[in-house]
Formats: structure tokens, C-alpha cells, sequence
């Protein structure tokens, strides 16, 4: 039997497990001496898509990328599942069929319950069949706080590349899940949630983007990216910046969580959605009368959010039609309208 224990109350004091601010971690990878770019390279640090891709043959590449964060739901098993859709999903993002993975485990082995951990891992197992994925191994560490998450690779074709570059104006923006996470995850940490609506947020982070993915197969995808810890904002505005296109984001089609506008009203802000609000608001322009609680909930740093894609206007309503009928939650939230590389927030 687990032992019980609020998962989300063991990260030390001030940590609060979420990704470095882009802020910071652009001026750690400007510092980095400029080395020559391998030739198969395709996709690399140059960018700021989701994954790296790395050309093996004429017609194969993987795809690899590596994501993990302290808890931010308490239930063990469903911690696993959190971090193991949140690691693949930048597969899918990119365009790729993840394939393997391998655990990273960071666990206070003498303080709690082995139990715990079982389930966390037993958790990411359920969730990387699911995805028909297969874990080939891992690594773990002694720490003074549970961590986890998971290395990926995928394969793809070189020539079917989804990047967060190819926006054009035109296109149309469709988001496949709803923002608010980090709000919620904030508010559960505080016992702020009824126990339907962890049930609902926990729901919406362990969802694979699996069926999006396969979904957009049949789409011209011109960029594609997921939204993560930058934010719904943040991500778009590096697909502006990559697409050199301005785009516009309509703030009433985004779908936000029920209630998370209330309880960011009440302070369930976490400090990462405000690190990401700060960082990009220099280049996006908000209406006039738009409040500052609504700013930061289109900053909201996510866990395990949907995907973000730019489709061709011709494609738009059928993709979103295509996406329903299979059971995806989509909206479509916006345009690319001209070549500024900024946002602008209607």
C-alpha cells in the first residue's frame, strides 16, 4: 500500500520545479563558445523548437528530447503519467512517432515510502505503453527531493519535419488543449481545488497529444509547437520570432480552465507564469482593457499542454472539425496577419 503524502509539499523551500525562465536560460546558451554544426543536424540549440532531430539516413531521423520537474500533483501514479506525457509530447510536436525512453529518477530513498516510487514509475509505464513506447532503461540518484522524468526518441522522416519556423501569414492558429495549469497546479499545492477538479486538471495533463498528432498527419502543418513551461504566449512568440510573422491571438477563443481565472484573481499565480509575462511583454500588445490577471493566465506556465499549430486557412476549419470528431478539445485561437515577430493579444 502507498504511503500517504502531499507529494507537492517536498520541494525545498523557494523550488517550485518548473523550467528555467527564458530570460535566463538565453543568456546561459549566448555564453556558450559557437561550435560548427554537424551536418546531419537538422534541428539544434540554434532554435527554440521542442526537440533536436538528427538525420541517420536518406529517409530517417530521430527525434530526441528530455523533460522532468519535481511533483505538481500529489497522487503518485499519476505524477508518472504527468511527466511521461509531458516528455513525449515533444515528439509529437514535432512532428515525430516517439519510440523509446529512458527513466530519470531523483528520490529521497530513506525518507519515503519505496511504494512511491513504484507507483510513479508503474504510472510512466502505463502512460509509454499507451503511446506504444518502450522504456529501454534510466538512471537514478539519492536527492533530498522527489524529481522525475524522461528521456525520448522518436523517429521521423527528414522531409516531414514539424519546426515552430514554417508560420505564414495567412495561416490560422489552432491550440488543442486549455491553459490554466500551472493556476491550477498552484491552487491544488495550496488544497484550493475540489477533488473533481484535480480529477479534471490531472485528466488534461496526462491526455497524450497522440491523437492530435495523428490527426495533423493528414493537415499541412506549416509550424507546430507545444505549450509548456513559456507559456501559451511564450511559445507563440518564438513561432512568431522563428516564422518572422506577427500573430494575433484572439484572448476570447482561448479556452482557459473553469475557475482558473478565479483562483489567479485570489493569488494562484505561480511565479514562473509571471517570469514569462515579464520576459515577453515588451513584445506583445494587449488591448487597453485588458486586465492584468488575463495577462498572466496567457503567460500561465504549463504542464503537459496541447499543441500549437499554424494551419493554412483553407485547411483550418476542417482540421478543427477533424480534431473534435476524434475526441480532441480544440479551438481555433488565432492568425499569423504580418511580418512584425510580435503578438498581438485581441
Amino acid at each position: 500500500m502507498t504511503q500517504s503524502i502531499k507529494l507537492t509539499t517536498l520541494t525545498t523551500k523557494g523550488g517550485c520545479g518548473c523550467k528555467i525562465g527564458p530570460a535566463d536560460l538565453s543568456n546561459v546558451l549566448k555564453a556558450l563558445p559557437p561550435k560548427e554544426k554537424h551536418p546531419n543536424l537538422l534541428v539544434g540549440l540554434e532554435t527554440s523548437d521542442d526537440a533536436g532531430v538528427f538525420q541517420l539516413t536518406e529517409d530517417l531521423a530521430i527525434v530526441q528530447t528530455l523533460d522532468f520537474f519535481t511533483p505538481i500533483v500529489n497522487d503518485p501514479y499519476d505524477f508518472g503519467q504527468v511527466a511521461a506525457a509531458n516528455a513525449i509530447s515533444d515528439v509529437y510536436a514535432m512532428g515525430g512517432k516517439p519510440v523509446t525512453a529512458l527513466n530519470i529518477v531523483a528520490f529521497p530513498i530513506s525518507k519515503l515510502d519505496k511504494s512511491i516510487l513504484s507507483d510513479i514509475l508503474k504510472g510512466a509505464g502505463d502512460k509509454l505503453a499507451e503511446a506504444g513506447v518502450t522504456l529501454v532503461g534510466g538512471h537514478s540518484i539519492d536527492d533530498q527531493e522527489p524529481k522525475f522524468g524522461l528521456a525520448v526518441t522518436g523517429t521521423i522522416h527528414p522531409d516531414r519535419i514539424r519546426t515552430n519556423a514554417g508560420a505564414q501569414i495567412g495561416d490560422k492558429l489552432i491550440l488543442t488543449k486549455p491553459i490554466g495549469v500551472g493556476i491550477m497546479t498552484t491552487a491544488l499545492k495550496n488544497e484550493l481545488l475540489t477533488d473533481t477538479e484535480v480529477e479534471h486538471v490531472t485528466k488534461i495533463m496526462t491526455t497524450l497529444n497522440k491523437t492530435a498528432a495523428e490527426v495533423m498527419d493528414a493537415y499541412t502543418i506549416h509550424a507546430s509547437t507545444d505549450i509548456t513551461g513559456f507559456g501559451l504566449l511564450g511559445h507563440a512568440l518564438e513561432m512568431a520570432e522563428a516564422s518572422h510573422v506577427g500573430l494575433t491571438v484572439y484572448a476570447d477563443d482561448v479556452p482557459v480552465l473553469s475557475r482558473a481565472k478565479e483562483l489567479a484573481e485570489g493569488g494562484a499565480i505561480p511565479g514562473g507564469s509571471k517570469n514569462n509575462y515579464a520576459h515577453i511583454k515588451d513584445r506583445v500588445t494587449y488591448p487597453a482593457s485588458m486586465s492584468q490577471v488575463d495577462q498572466w493566465i496567457l503567460s500561465d506556465a504549463v504542464t503537459s499542454g496541447g499543441l500549437l499549430v499554424a494551419v493554412p486557412e483553407g485547411e483550418a476549419e476542417q482540421l478543427l472539425n477533424d480534431l473534435k470528431e476524434n475526441g480532441v478539445h480544440a479551438a481555433m485561437i488565432g492568425e499569423a496577419t504580418d511580418h512584425t515577430g510580435r503578438i498581438t493579444v485581441s
